[in-house]
């Protein structure tokens, strides 16, 4: 059975409708990064970034998988597919697929501000400000914050190096680390694109085909077509 690895960015959440932070009217032109996504706005003005991500899951609450996280989902019916991500929701569990890797953290998940391995679920949206891990320390957001380490992009790394094909879907592959994992792709493997723009690929050394459409038409275009070339 093939492995298909699917490397998603937020161009899939977004055509969920979820907020995105790179767009014009994204998040980053209400916010700035410095006051919310960084461990020293955790600790300058932990209230301004609880508030923030609290926000955040409660959209996530009231918002549903599009057609491209559930044609993901369909691939694992003829495939052996893994799921890797950029994206903190949870769209695409809910969609059905239950191979996915998280690079820059869960929405849906706190952890201990002490050890970043005790790491709990929320329920609901809302985290108070002085919500508290098993070990006494605040909980903070399970999110990798600009300027953190990205704890599994070496997993990430091991898992695209295995792909036969490699679907990249709603990414600018402008976000590093996560951008340079293109790099680690077999030889043998086919490289597929599916973005309205035009992201950088200067790193693919594969052949690549570029399916110029947003996520939510372009990806079950792809996999419709992956589907039929098994009969």
């Amino acid at each position: 059975m093939k492995k298909i690895v699917v490397f998603t960015g937020a161009g899939v959440s977004a055509e969920s409708g979820l907020a995105t932070f790179r767009d014009a009217d994204g998040l980053w032109a209400q916010y700035r990064i410095e006051d919310v996504c960084t461990p020293e706005a955790l600790v300058r003005n932990r209230a301004l970034v609880i508030e923030f991500y609290n926000k955040r899951r409660k959209e996530l609450l009231t918002t549903l998988p599009n057609a491209a996280h559930t044609a993901i989902a369909e691939l694992e019916k003829h495939f052996d597919v893994e799921v890797v991500t950029q994206n903190v929701d949870d769209l695409h569990e809910r969609a059905g697929s239950t191979k996915v890797l998280h690079l820059h953290g869960e929405l849906k998940k706190l952890r201990s501000e002490r050890n970043p391995e005790l790491i709990v679920p929320i329920e609901g949206w809302e985290q108070q400000i002085d919500d508290r891990a098993e070990d006494g320390a605040l909980l903070r957001p399970h999110i990798v914050f600009f300027g953190e380490a990205v704890p599994m992009y070496e997993r990430a790394i091991e898992i695209v190096n295995r792909a036969d094909i490699l679907i990249i879907v709603g990414t600018s592959l402008a976000v590093y680390p996560a951008a340079s994992l293109v790099r680690y792709t077999s030889s043998h493997a086919q490289l597929f694109v599916v973005d309205p723009g035009e992201p950088d690929c200067s790193a693919v050394r594969n052949p690549m085909v570029h399916i110029k459409e947003k996520a939510g038409a372009g990806v079950p275009m792809l996999v419709e077509k992956l589907i039929a070339n098994l009969k």
